[in-house]
């Protein structure tokens, strides 16, 4: 937890204070001055007695005891003032500026672990170092401008880029968001963004507490603290959109298996935001327009008007609603020729609603009052309103500001003339609403938000397994690929359904399997990770003859050991995988298999443990969802007995986590049955 004299703290002193407001140290107690702290301001610095108006101390020994320091002072100078702090000052929180850390060298490392084992002696809190600090309600102790307008409701902010922080701060602030509190981490030391996000988590009040959170984030170190945090937030009725910036490829290009290929840490990522209901944006401004649309009243339905007194934005919007999910229906009825009448010849009400160039205010109000009142199929209007810089649009930004608090449906606002009714739009953000410059990215982003489950709070369904045997088979392997024969025993042992095979090194020991298995047999080589790709693959053996024949041509593959012998199945090939990515755990994933996976690169990913209900989701949204459902008269799949299995695998998983790669690749699938024909299994322990 944050300690309370980091959020709310009764003095502060400023170490590295200057009357050089183009210094840290001197900004910083500036934007405190300017932003009103209303506690005890105190000044360190060895050349001043007053600095800014604020009484100076030569030396940090001298000050009177102190509830946060802000540290702006060189870095080699810093732990022997964070010792003092902490032993003769009782100080509990702290900010630190200051760079030459962890992010510099091993030394610095160093450095930066003493201020924290100092500072977790005495329970206090650390910000930082290598950041610009914190903005809330109570205080402005950032060494950056601009300061954002601050509003108990308005969006908290963490960031784990100083500079980042900045220029979101900036861009917001154009388009009239607002902040509750901005959370620059820097080098995380002794709290990131987990930590502060656990923080918003357990202090929430439904009543005065931010319902927007908003995550720049470089690196997730606790990704489960993270999931955990995120879905109780939103759970409590909260919105969080996040930027997760970098991915690596790394672990796809190591991987030896299809999931492995499939699978790395951005997967990883998506798969973690979408599991604890988060946005994922990949940019300040996509960021900026999600944490917008929180602000305004949650969209109920699909069906969207659009007014608008210019075309091309109305088509461009409409286009990026319809091909996201959202609909613009057509609307066409007596309602809508009365409206017609109401305003210019040449204007259209088939949605989008166009009352052309010349509408006027009294126009706008009418037709938002017959969306509101007469259009039943209308769950918002996005309002499209800017101006050729020919006249003021002061009243029609009023009848929208007005009818925005009034009407029961929701209101969004584009107002694309940023230049030529910039004043207008100042008057419109100043009275607290927000606006939305680009139709496309709102456009985008309302389908986003509107697209994006919460996080599931379905109970988890349980099959008996054999434990035991799951952990002798992993116990009593080494690194690496299991054998075959474990590999069945584990799939067994896990309650998944695999179709009978037999491994064989002889062709007796062939001829006597296929009396057990009947023919038709598939053949299959035993050694090589990839069969098809070295020809180690047969299908259709219907006779001891081209039994012989096949054992002879599969045991000349480079590295085969034996032979694998399976009855002839069919259905729709399915995949499922996992793959544990370090700290996010397992990787679950399914999709169409066999060739399909490599040619049609559809597959759906979730974090370990999968519920039936997240089984089901990830196979529904699949591209191919329409082959599985069955089409042209062809056989579908059973998705129940399909999601079943991935639900099986994501507790097998569970179970054994020293898998770190597992391909069920094909599943043979029909409406009565789901069978793994071939299955690879990769364990690495600690």
């Amino acid at each position: 937890m944050l300690h309370k004299n980091l959020l709310n703290p009764k003095n502060i002193v400023v170490v590295g204070a200057s009357n050089n407001v183009h210094t840290p140290g001197g900004n910083v107690l500036k934007n405190l001055i300017d932003h009103n702290f209303k506690g005890q301001l105190i000044a360190v610095n060895p050349k001043e007695t007053e600095v800014q108006g604020v009484k100076c101390y030569q030396n940090i020994i001298d000050i009177p005891n102190v509830d946060l320091a802000i540290i702006a002072i060189s870095a080699k100078f810093t732990l022997e003032t964070i010792i003092i702090l902490t032993q003769q000052k009782n100080t509990k929180g702290f900010i630190i500026f200051s760079a030459g850390f962890s992010e510099k060298d091993e030394a610095g490392a160093l450095i930066e672990q003493q201020i924290v084992d100092e500072i977790n002696a005495v329970g206090g809190t650390l910000l930082g170092p290598n950041n610009i600090g914190l903005i809330n309600t109570n205080y402005a102790g950032v060494f950056t401008t601009p300061i954002p307008k601050l509003n108990p409701k308005g969006v908290d902010f963490i960031s784990g880029s100083g500079a980042t922080a900045v220029f979101i701060m900036e861009a917001a602030m154009s388009t009239g968001l607002t902040f509750s509190s901005v959370y620059s981490v820097g080098n995380s030391a002794l709290i990131g963004v987990e930590d502060v996000l656990e923080h918003f988590d357990k202090t929430f009040d439904s009543k005065t507490s931010s319902k927007v959170k908003l995550l720049y984030i470089e690196s997730i170190e606790n990704p489960q603290k993270l999931l955990k945090h995120a879905a109780s937030l939103i759970n409590k009725g909260c919105k969080i959109a996040a930027i997760k910036a970098g991915s690596s490829d790394e672990g796809s290009r190591a991987a030896s298996s299809h999931t492995g290929a499939l699978a790395n840490s951005d997967v990883a990522v998506d798969a973690l935001f979408k599991k604890a209901g988060i946005i994922r944006c990949y940019g300040k401004n996509e960021l900026i327009t999600v944490a917008s649309i929180f602000m305004h009243p949650e969209l109920k339905g699909k069906n969207i008007a659009i007014i608008t007194h210019a075309g091309g934005p109305a088509v461009m919007l409409t286009d990026a609603l319809s091909k996201n999910g959202l609909n613009v229906p057509e609307i066409k009825n007596q309602e809508s020729e009365e409206l017609l009448t109401k305003l210019y010849p040449g204007s259209s009400v088939s949605n989008p609603i166009d009352f052309l160039a010349t509408g006027t205010a009294e126009q706008l109000e009418t037709i938002i009052d017959y969306c509101e009142q007469e259009f039943t199929n209308i769950d918002a209007m996005v309002v499209i309103f800017g101006s050729p810089g020919l006249f003021e649009v002061y009243d029609v930004y009023d009848v929208l500001h007005n009818k925005m608090q009034t009407c029961s449906k929701p209101i969004f606002p584009i107002l694309p003339s940023v230049v030529n009714v910039k004043k207008e739009i100042d008057y419109f953000i100043s009275k607290g609403n927000i606006n939305f410059p680009d139709e496309v990215l709102f456009g985008n982003a309302l389908t986003k938000i509107y697209n994006t489950t919460k996080p599931t709070t379905a109970i988890k369904k349980t099959f008996e397994v054999d434990r035991a045997k799951i952990r002798s088979i992993i116990n009593n392997n080494s690194n690496g690929y299991l054998h075959p024969q474990q590999v069945k025993e584990l799939l067994v042992a896990a309650e998944i359904p695999i179709v009978s095979e037999m491994v064989c090194n002889t062709k007796e020991e062939c001829l006597t399997a296929s009396k057990t298995l009947g023919f038709p047999l598939v053949i299959k080589v035993v050694g090589p990770v990839h069969k098809s790709d070295v020809g180690g693959i047969i299908l259709n053996i219907s006779s001891k003859e081209k039994l012989y024949e096949s054992f002879e041509k599969i045991m000349q593959v480079k590295g085969a050991t034996s032979v694998l012998l399976q009855p002839m199945k069919k259905g729709i090939e399915l995949f499922i995988g996992a793959k544990r990515e370090g700290d996010f755990g397992h990787l679950v994933l399914c999709g169409l298999g066999g060739i399909y996976i490599e040619v049609l690169n559809d597959v759906n990913t979730s974090l370990a443990p999968v519920s039936q209900n997240e089984a089901l989701e990830m196979i529904r949204n699949l591209k191919s969802y329409k082959i599985i459902q069955g089409v042209r008269n062809q056989e579908g799949v059973n998705e129940s007995l399909f999601a079943e299995i991935v639900t099986k695998i994501s507790n097998l998983v569970t179970f054994a986590p020293e898998i770190i790669e597992l391909d069920l690749n094909p599943l043979l699938g029909n409406s009565k049955e789901i069978l793994a024909v071939d299955a690879r299994v990769r364990i690495q322990k600690n």
